[in-house]
């Protein structure tokens, strides 16, 4: 095993440039924008370089030097990370897209991405010393945090709408989660957390209200790289809720460009939204910096009922400065995607992954995406994990 560390030096705020000691629980900047974990990228080259790769253990923590974790005593891991990436060959086919490709994040500990955001927010908070964590979810956030509290032997708290996926509710209390059901969307699931939190102490791991699940998210495109050896696909396809996924990937190709571990250019960065919820879609379109509220969301994709995003400026930003763009399919797209890609491929993905998919055939009509682009669709979960929109 490479003897290495964390490089970890600051938290600076995205938005305002304001900067925090990392030795602090902190989890949002004074002007209640979001916190990004810097690096010493200079230390961290001492140790880290694509030459250093190979004695490494594969999972999240794969590339300790920019991971916020200083002592390995807190790495709370259940083997998440390391997905494969799976070529899709008949579907691209049918496509007429010869490099279609799709990293299967519902092989992670839960079933799905969330794995990783978790797993690193809560290993570095209890190195930080806290002891009971809160979350509002529409699901899948709330199983990751119970297993990995669990794991950890800490209490969590989830707040999750009372329309959630019935089996993620199952997988929360299994792992002895309090849970509580709300009526109404993710967002008054954080009201209600919030007013919790502040009234008993709790840490709250909200998607980018502290600053430590976008470092978990980030090894995606960490791992990305790693498995494309070292030539990034032309094209990144994304499905948006809080955001946090395409956020993370961003940062990490920026740490390894400046590392010398790749080059540009970038990834064009898609973002899929349901056109039930669509706010990033609409912020893009009309050229916004952040994202209005979206009235009445609606969609079978719980993960993408995300009617305001905090992060809205940072999604927005990684999309715009990649040259990517942003697009919304239907519910009923979502669904027949579901069931193509799994009759032509065997893969069973959630609503929120073959959203993905549905985007393909616009954006091929539009000229965005050409036969010859190396294509990544992200599944951010097991259709497993919602038996019941099957």
């Amino acid at each position: 095993m490479v003897k290495n560390g964390s490089s970890l030096d600051k938290l600076i705020c995205t938005k305002c440039g304001k900067g925090y000691l990392a030795t602090e629980i902190k989890r949002m900047c004074d002007c209640g924008k979001v916190l990004f974990p810097v690096y010493n990228l200079e230390k961290a080259k001492e140790t880290l370089s694509k030459n250093t790769m190979n004695k490494r253990r594969y999972n999240i923590w794969r590339m300790t030097e920019i991971m916020p974790v200083k002592d390995p005593t807190f790495y709370y891991s259940l083997g998440e990370g390391w997905t494969p990436i799976l070529h899709l060959k008949n579907l691209g086919e049918e496509l007429g897209l010869k490099n279609l490709f799709l990293k299967d994040e519902g092989l992670n500990p839960t079933g799905t991405f969330k794995s990783r955001g978790l797993c690193a927010a809560v290993s570095k908070a209890i190195e930080l010393g806290v002891k009971e964590f809160v979350i509002p979810s529409a699901g899948n956030a709330g199983a990751a945090l119970s297993a990995y509290a669990a794991r950890a032997g800490r209490k969590a708290h989830v707040f999750v709408p009372k329309d959630a996926p019935e089996l993620t509710i199952k997988e929360i209390r299994a792992m002895g989660a309090d849970l509580v059901l709300v009526d109404g969307l993710i967002t008054d699931a954080g009201k209600l957390a919030k007013e919790e939190s502040e009234k008993h102490g709790w840490f709250d791991v909200s998607t980018l209200k502290e600053p430590y699940r976008v470092e978990g998210k980030k090894t995606m495109g960490l791992e990305l790289a790693e498995q494309f050896d070292w030539s990034l696909p032309d094209v990144i396809i994304y499905p948006t809720g809080g955001g946090t996924g395409i956020v993370g990937m961003w940062k990490a190709f920026k740490e390894l460009e400046q590392l010398g571990m790749i080059e540009g250019p970038f990834p064009r960065m898609i973002s899929v939204q349901s056109s039930g919820c669509a706010p990033i879609i609409k912020a893009f379109r009309e050229g916004k910096e952040h994202a209005e509220y979206w009235e009445n969301a609606n969609t079978i994709a719980a993960g993408l009922r995300v009617p305001a995003a905090i992060g809205d400026y940072l999604i927005l930003k990684a999309i715009r400065e990649s040259k990517g763009t942003a697009i919304d399919v239907s519910d009923v797209q979502i669904k027949a995607s579901m069931v193509n890609l799994a009759k032509k491929e065997g893969i069973m993905a959630c609503p929120e992954a073959a959203a993905t998919v549905a985007s393909l055939e616009k954006l091929i009509e539009t000229g965005f995406l050409g036969s010859k682009d190396k294509i990544v669709l992200f599944s951010t979960g097991s259709g497993l994990t919602t038996p019941n929109q099957w």
